[in-house]
C-alpha cells in the first residue's frame, strides 16, 4: 500500500501538469509556421561555420545578441538601396531606424515568457508592441502573421512558450536621427 500511494500520487502530478500543456499536434503545428514563415531568419543570430553564415541553434529565436553592440549604421547614398542588416541578420537600420530582432524565446525577464495569449494575438492584429506600444518595425512581416487564422496564430504562440527559454536582453529600437 505505501508504494501504491507515492506512485499514485507521481501520476496524478503529471496528469495535472500536462492538462495546461496544448496539444501536440498544435505545438506541430506551431513548429511547421515558426519554420516555414522564416521566423529563425532574423530572430536566429547566425555565426560562422565551416562553408560560412549558419544559424546559432543554440541561441534558437533569441533575437539579436545582447553582447553584439551595434556601432552607427552606415549612411547610404541616395539610390535604391533603403536599408542596411547586420551579419547576424538580427538588426536592420533603414527610415524607420534600428530595429533588432526581437527574443521570441518564453523568458520571462527577456522574451515572450510574460506576455498572454491575447497580448500576442494583439499585437498581430495591431502591428504594436504587446498590441499597444511602439510599432512592430521592419523587416518584421506582421502582414503575413495578420493573415494567418487565429488557430495558426495561436499555434505559433502555444510553439514559442514551449522552446527552451534563452536569457537575452535586446537592445532598444534606435529612433532615425532627423533630417534637415
Amino acid at each position: 500500500m505505501s508504494l501504491t500511494r507515492p506512485f499514485l500520487l507521481a501520476f496524478l502530478g503529471a496528469a495535472v501538469a500536462q492538462a495546461g500543456a496544448p496539444p501536440k499536434s498544435i505545438l506541430q503545428r506551431g513548429a511547421y509556421l515558426v519554420r516555414v514563415g522564416g521566423c529563425n531568419d532574423c530572430h536566429t543570430p547566425l555565426k560562422m561555420g565551416a562553408k560560412g553564415p549558419e544559424p546559432d541553434m543554440t541561441r534558437m529565436l533569441s533575437g539579436h545578441p545582447e553582447a553584439l553592440k551595434m556601432p552607427p549604421a552606415p549612411q547610404l547614398p541616395e539610390g535604391p538601396w533603403g536599408w542596411t542588416g547586420a551579419a547576424t541578420a538580427t538588426a536592420f537600420a533603414g527610415p524607420w531606424g534600428v530595429s533588432f530582432a526581437a527574443n521570441l524565446t518564453p523568458d520571462k525577464e527577456t522574451g515572450l515568457g510574460s506576455w498572454t495569449e491575447a497580448q500576442f494575438l494583439q499585437m498581430i492584429r495591431t502591428g504594436r508592441h504587446l498590441g499597444q506600444g511602439r510599432p512592430i518595425l521592419p523587416p518584421m512581416p506582421v502582414p503575413s502573421l495578420h493573415a494567418a487564422t487565429e488557430a495558426d496564430q495561436k499555434a505559433i504562440f502555444a510553439y514559442l512558450k514551449s522552446i527552451p527559454a534563452v536569457s537575452n536582453r535586446v537592445p532598444a529600437v534606435v529612433e532615425p536621427v532627423a533630417s534637415h
